[in-house]
């Protein structure tokens, strides 16, 4: 696939900050969901920066807030919460985050569904 995305494109490009083993983990979950999100459509060379930047999206959301429901974590005192809004998962931020990247392409329509 001529959309697929490096690691050197996330952090040298799309400017992202995760190492290179989290970049990997979270590959696969954000360019399944990307393809989801465009229908399976191949981006065309104008929109291939844009389809790649919305997977780096997609990757950062997925490294944060994991596939499912989005909550948080404590260590002794310390608490740190994600909650947007009660229900909020991780698909949704990804699919927000990669939204976002794909404005002004034709990927983003893709007919009824």
């Amino acid at each position: 696939m001529a959309a697929a995305v490096t690691y050197q494109f996330y952090a040298e490009v799309y400017g992202g900050s995760l190492s290179e083993a989290a970049f990997g983990l979270s590959l696969p979950a954000a360019t399944r969901h990307v393809r989801w999100l465009v229908n399976a459509a191949e981006p065309a060379e104008l929109e291939l920066e844009a389809y790649q930047r919305s997977v780096c999206a997609a990757v950062d959301a997925f490294a944060e807030f994991g596939e499912g429901q989005v909550g948080g974590f404590a260590l002794g005192d310390f608490k740190v919460t994600h909650y947007e809004d009660e229900g909020t998962t991780g698909e949704e931020m990804a699919t927000s985050a990669a939204l976002k990247e794909l404005v002004g392409t034709s990927l983003l329509f893709s007919g009824v569904r």
